[in-house]
């Protein structure tokens, strides 16, 4: 597979009236197009401006993005973010609120409203089209979210803690859901969360920050012998129990 990402000695601080925070420190990973990978670390350690940097919102210090080879700023390669709540606006319908962005970016076509209610239809949101948000679970709203992002065809998914509004049952319905859409549409994902059952039963890979200013501690390959490879079906897996205590001593090593 292809390298579609590449960050290479990242360095970021924050700068504020009492002094400066150091963030990130020497951050160097790869991604290859298809793959899902999983930042884990303690709270407060970056990982959230990690993505910031990845899509651009940020400017490292020191080090360099690159994407498909290119400098991040020189990249026309889309980044597509979600984000921890919905961000659905009561008063557009699902619909309006999918093609929101699309409007925003001047790339409303007949083909790219065609492709809204396709994606709808595909996962089962097209007899909600004209329902509020209001009107849909927190499980339908956060699917209708990722649709919003789908429809933009970002070659890159950032999915920023989108489970931790949702009650636990919903969450894990949700995340299955939601992890095998992203598996169907081929993409390119990293997952911040501080749900280690999540990581390991979404991820490909799982990279493990240290407390700030955060450098990476390990990264975890994830290989589970299933049949059919889902979410649900990983946490039910021996393997998953392994990965989570491996993650788990990690976080907690003070090494």
């Amino acid at each position: 597979m292809e390298e579609i990402l590449e960050l290479k000695h990242i360095y970021y601080s924050y700068h504020t009236m009492d002094g400066e925070t150091s963030a990130l420190s020497d951050i160097s990973f790869t991604m290859k197009e298809g793959e899902f990978v999983a930042v884990v670390g303690p709270s407060g350690c970056g990982k959230s401006t990690l993505l910031s940097l990845v899509c651009g919102l940020l400017q490292p210090e020191k080090g360099r993005i690159r994407v498909r080879g290119k400098e991040l700023k020189e990249s026309t390669t889309n980044i597509g973010y979600m984000l921890q709540h919905d961000q659905l606006f009561e008063w557009r319908t699902i619909y309006n609120n999918v093609i929101l962005g699309l409007e925003v970016q001047h790339m409303l076509t007949t083909k790219s409203r065609q492709k809204a209610h396709e994606l709808l239809d595909t996962y089962g949101l097209s007899q909600f089209e004209n329902a509020r948000p209001s009107q849909l679970s927190g499980g339908m709203r956060q699917r209708a979210a990722l649709v919003r992002t789908l429809v933009l065809e970002p070659d890159i998914l950032l999915l920023d803690e989108p489970f931790s509004a949702l009650d636990y049952q919903t969450r894990l319905r949700v995340s299955d859901d939601i992890g095998q859409i992203i598996r169907r549409e081929k993409k390119t994902a990293i997952l911040v969360t501080h749900d280690l059952s999540e990581a390991v039963s979404l991820a490909d890979r799982v990279i493990i920050l240290s407390p700030r200013p955060a450098t990476i501690r390990q990264t975890l390959p994830l290989i589970f012998e299933l049949e059919e490879d889902t979410p649900l079906n990983r946490r039910g897996a021996p393997e998953f129990k392994t990965y989570f205590n491996l993650i788990w001593k990690e976080l907690n090593s003070n090494e």
